[in-house]
């Protein structure tokens, strides 16, 4: 068994963590306790996970450790909580230990683990979440608290790209050259190693978030995280054509994850903020699936252009587009944004919607392609708008 240094890493903060509640709560600092022996729960969450999937070697000390942890959450008694947690360290000292005793496995570049993080999609993910705090601000936020929301979202983001690496390695391999040669389909990078890249970022995500911005913040990034991975990548995306339209939800939690960080709570601005995700999905990765069709087909994926055919396909990219900009338009009606962005959202509308119509008429694969990357910039200008809109 061969175990990579995320893991370890994974272990050594799981300890370490663990460590700190024990001697916080015999310190008798209460408050303090409970906020360290939450932050301690995420890695031996990710430990646990790890070894059930791909390191059982190390199931026993991890379960215990995440066992004897939860024990001492649960019992009020001061003797059985204090010997629960000195038992939950013991068995966490022994999985790092553990982690290091096993065979060192050959590293990968660090190109490739930059790879699995996906940044060319992580950079419009982080936009729209930087953009949610200036709306939820009503204003500029704090630089500090711009700084850490973001990197807390770009480890949330990163952790979930890279099990979605892990999960579609299969289907990777027969996507063509834009797929065939990312780090794990191509086996630069260990199925096992990826898997435990990606949970370290996300254990470490809602560690950062969860002690220097809310709670709500690293609930929010770790549920958009799990959609990603277990509904979308791990259910949806084989099984239905409406898979991106559900999944969808995933890649419109980062602007709620800005929100939450810089007002401490989702009011209805948020959901609009949401909705505009939501519904600029489906006709982003609609226009994409046009123009790789042949690919999906090959891996057997059932998007729409593969199981209604092209025709449907524009007419439902027409469709949604068409709600799409009628909702841009409401957090004007409801005062939260202005008249600059309203004659942003306007402009940028109707560029859309006209590309749509002209994609109906003639699906071409050019005129695909400009509807796809079109998408992309229009997302990012409306986003900006918005933040303009309430910073100026």
């Amino acid at each position: 068994m061969t175990t990579g240094p995320w893991l370890r890493l994974t272990a050594l903060v799981a300890a370490g963590g663990t460590l700190v509640a024990v001697v916080s709560g015999a310190a008798g600092l209460d408050a303090a306790h409970r906020l360290l022996a939450a932050l301690a729960l995420p890695p031996l969450v990710a430990l646990l996970v790890a070894a059930i999937l791909a390191h059982r070697a190390l199931l026993p000390a991890a379960g215990a450790a995440f066992v004897l942890f939860g024990l001492a959450a649960l019992v009020t008694s001061d003797v059985v909580h204090v010997a629960a947690a000195a038992a939950a360290f013991a068995a966490s000292a022994v999985l790092a230990a553990q982690t290091f005793r096993t065979e060192r496995a050959p590293r990968a570049a660090l190109r490739d683990y930059l790879a699995l993080t996906k940044p060319r999609i992580m950079s419009l993910l982080l936009l729209t979440g930087l953009c949610g705090m200036f709306v939820g601000a009503g204003g500029v936020p704090a630089a500090w608290l711009v700084g850490v929301t973001m990197l807390g979202l770009a480890l949330a983001c990163g952790g979930a790209s890279a099990l979605n690496h892990v999960i579609d390695r299969d289907i990777d391999r027969l996507m063509g050259e834009r797929t065939r040669t990312r780090p794990v389909a191509a086996a630069r990078v260990a199925p096992s190693h990826a898997l435990e890249f990606g949970l370290a970022l996300s254990a470490f995500s809602f560690v950062l978030l969860a002690s220097a911005v809310n709670v709500l913040t690293a609930t929010l990034a770790l549920v958009g995280n799990l959609f990603y991975v277990l509904v979308y990548t791990g259910w949806l995306k084989r099984t239905t054509p409406q898979n991106i339209v559900i999944g969808g939800a995933a890649g419109a939690v980062p602007p709620l994850v800005g929100f939450a960080a810089a007002s401490g709570n989702l009011t209805l601005p948020a959901l609009w903020l949401f909705l505009i995700v939501f519904f600029w999905t489906p006709p982003h990765f609609w226009a994409l699936a046009l123009l790789i069709r042949e690919n999906y087909e090959a891996a057997r994926i059932p998007m729409l252009p593969v199981v209604r055919g092209v025709a449907a396909t524009t007419r439902q990219i027409v469709a949604y587009t068409a709600v799409l900009v009628a909702i841009t338009l409401v957090p004007v009606a409801l005062g939260t944004l202005g008249a600059a962005y309203l004659i942003v959202a306007l402009a940028l509308g109707a560029a859309f919607l006209w590309l749509a119509l002209r994609l109906r008429r003639d699906a071409s694969p050019k005129r695909a392609s400009l509807v796809f990357h079109y998408s992309l910039l229009y997302l990012a200008l409306l986003f900006v708008a918005m933040a303009l809109d309430v910073a100026i």
